[in-house]
This record gives C-alpha cells, structure tokens and sequence, in this order.
C-alpha cells in the first residue's frame, strides 16, 4: 500500500513517531535511573506496568484527530488503575470510576460529532466513512455498537477499523487481495474484530494487545509464498480479534 493514501497525514505521522520516540527514550533513562540506583527500585513495578503501558498508547494515540478519542480513554482507564499505587483513595471513588468514564465518553462524542467540522467531499478513500470498494479499502469506526458486513467482489487493499465498546464482523471472502503489502490498521478498546477471509491468504500479525489478543484461528495457514500479503497492525486494550476461513 503506498503511504501516501494510508491513514491520516504524514505531520501526524511524525507527531506519533516524535511521541513514541520520547517514550522510548524515558523508558530507558527510568530503566538506567533504577539499576544505577538513582531511584528507589520500589517504583518500579510501577513505571513498567500495564497501566503505564496504557498511558502510554493513549499518549501516542491523543495526536492524531481520528484517534484522541482513543487516546483519552487509554489515559484515563491507565491513570485510574494506577492511582491508587499513588495516593490513598476512598471506596467511594472506584465506584463512581465507570460512571464517570462512560459519561465523559459522552460528552466527547456529542462534541465531535455535534460540534466538528464536516468532513469536505472528496474521493479520498480514508474521509469516507464505511467502504470505498472502488478503491479497495475499508475505514470503519464503532462506539457503543457493531457491524456484520459481507464486502463484494473487489481487490481488497486494507484500511483501518476502529471500536470503542463495539465490535466489527467482516466477511471478505468475495475478495482478493492487492498485490505487495497491504495493511489493515485495528484499534479495539473494549471492543473486538472478526475477521472471516480466504484460506490461502497470507496475514502477519502485528498487533499489542492488553487484556486481550488477535489470533489466526483458521487451519494450517499458510505463512509465506505469495505476492499478495495483508499485515494486520493495531493495539487491543481488554478485547482483541480472531481471524477465520
């Protein structure tokens, strides 16, 4: 797939590797801090941890426009559970935790949706909001709900699907893939993607995933020896996905 037509535009590409890079190199300034004993090795559970691997994520995810949403909520699902390693905190205050979460959710969609600026018409396939078929990719997005989908015959080159609380079934057995590399980004928070396509395809996996996993669930797959291959690449936070044939 040509990077010039995958997701989003390349000074947000640069943004999230500029973040990610900064990330990497804290990591490993904390990591020396700790051996050299600069700092007391009793917060260092704490530092490498799946909540601050969370936050972490969602600070890569918060620059980019399509995924803030995603980010916020990583931050604050990360935050939460790793307050209370920090300060004393009441019964009281985990209770009202997911309340409160789903709430903000809200208020974040009613913003977007209700407030954003309308998306200009144009035959770029990643403004369109379900299938450009004519183009070979998919973009989807579901918060608080779920789609069951059977694409046409087409050359599938990728996309990117996303879901928040929701889930995604994508029947694309009708079609073939596009010559080289081809990629399929999926982003699941609480969510999850089934993916049902041809048994000869040839699909990596590249996915991060908390609470959760992407696996290929079909019968000796094969690995390599076609021209033709679809990488799938993403991060699932208490969901994940299956692929079958």
């Amino acid at each position: 797939m040509e990077t010039n037509a995958y997701i989003c535009t390349t000074r947000k590409k640069r943004m999230k590797k500029i973040t990610f890079g900064l990330l990497v190199i804290a990591a490993g300034a904390l990591l020396l801090a700790f051996n050299a004993g600069l700092i007391d090795h009793s917060f260092k559970h704490l530092v490498f941890s799946w909540q601050m691997l969370l936050i972490g994520i969602g600070l890569i995810n918060i620059f980019d426009r399509d995924n803030w949403i995603v980010g916020t909520i990583l931050i604050s699902i990360g935050s939460f559970f790793i307050a209370p390693h920090l300060i004393d905190l009441t019964p009281e205050f985990t209770k009202m935790f997911w309340p409160v979460i789903l709430i903000v959710i809200g208020i974040v969609i009613v913003i977007k949706k209700g407030f954003g600026k309308p998306k200009q018409k144009t035959e770029d396939w990643k403004n369109s909001t379900n299938y450009n078929l004519d183009m070979g990719y998919i973009v989807e997005k579901n918060i608080f709900g779920g789609s069951k989908n059977k694409v046409a015959p087409c050359e599938f080159k990728g996309g990117k699907i996303q879901n928040i609380f929701g889930g995604t079934e994508l029947d694309l057995t009708q079609t073939t893939l596009a010559e080289g590399k081809n990629v399929l980004e999926i982003k699941n928070v609480f969510g999850g993607v089934a993916l049902i396509v041809p048994q000869d395809w040839v699909i990596h996996v590249e996915t991060s995933s908390v609470m959760g996993g992407f696996t290929d669930k079909r019968r000796n797959p094969p690995a390599t020896g076609s021209s033709r291959e679809l990488y799938i690449k993403g991060e699932s936070v208490f969901g994940g996905g299956d692929i079958k044939s």
